[in-house]
């Protein structure tokens, strides 16, 4: 899924939405050239054939996956034009529905061995903190969304709509996660979860206050620090979990 079926999702939306400036994780992207279209199937095929080694289910919900990610861009149904539906889909298939996914092709599950609530329950925690986190990824890019006229959820907000939409989502979130943690694990996962993730809050309350002060601040260089403290301190939560390193 790292190395075949997201950049094949990555490659194909850029071939059609041909970005002039700052996207993801490249401040001055490359020229779009024609090849990335072929080159995006192919890795999408290289993706569905090491599927099948896992089993039919993960196959069948990687197809799914990869038809979702490129309705995002495809001009013949471009979800970025819809700020709404385009939101929430993209929340759900990147969250909730990949977790299950990533569930299933990790353990060699069906679709009737992932219906506990014991998975559910983080399955779709996985697409509330990314419902929160969505917009602020397309804060400094309503220019040039405006001009191919894709009016995202962010330019419906706007931009200090978007930082507390962020906020009370990210709140909302967190005390679905606490929940999760102090129902299935202790109290100690919930005081570890808010340690780590208080960085994210520092930072952002920092950009908030900056951003109020001048426009410029709500940058493509913020946008890609907040991802990176937030994807960073996630991780490091869950591989304390993961390694046992909490009682």
């Amino acid at each position: 899924m790292h190395f075949f079926l997201y950049p094949a999702s990555n490659g194909y939306n850029s071939y059609f939405d041909q970005d002039e400036g700052s996207i993801g994780g490249l401040e001055n992207p490359p020229k779009v050239v024609n090849e990335l279209y072929g080159y995006s199937l192919l890795f999408d095929f290289i993706a569905l054939l090491i599927g099948v080694f896992v089993n039919w289910q993960f196959v069948v919900m990687m197809i799914i996956y990869g038809l979702i990610s490129k309705a995002y861009s495809h001009p013949m149904v471009r979800l970025k034009k819809m700020p709404y539906l385009g939101w929430f889909i993209v929340g759900l298939f990147q969250g909730y529905f990949t977790f299950l996914m990533i569930f299933i092709g990790i353990n060699g599950y069906s679709w009737d061995e992932i219906s506990s609530l014991t998975i559910q329950f983080p399955a779709l925690l996985s697409s509330l903190i990314l419902w929160g986190s969505y917009p602020m990824t397309q804060i400094y890019q309503h220019d040039e969304d405006k001009k191919r006229g894709d009016i995202t959820i962010s330019i419906k907000l706007g931009i200090k709509g978007t930082f507390h939409f962020t906020a009370v989502a990210f709140f909302f979130a967190t005390l679905c996660y606490l929940l999760y943690f102090y129902e299935y694990y202790s109290i100690s996962h919930c005081i570890a979860y808010i340690l780590c993730l208080s960085p994210v809050l520092i930072f952002f309350g920092y950009w908030y206050i900056i951003s109020l002060k001048s426009i410029i601040a709500v940058n493509y260089s913020n946008t890609k620090w907040l991802n990176i403290i937030s994807s960073t301190m996630l991780n490091i939560f869950f591989l304390i979990l993961i390694l046992g390193l909490i009682s």
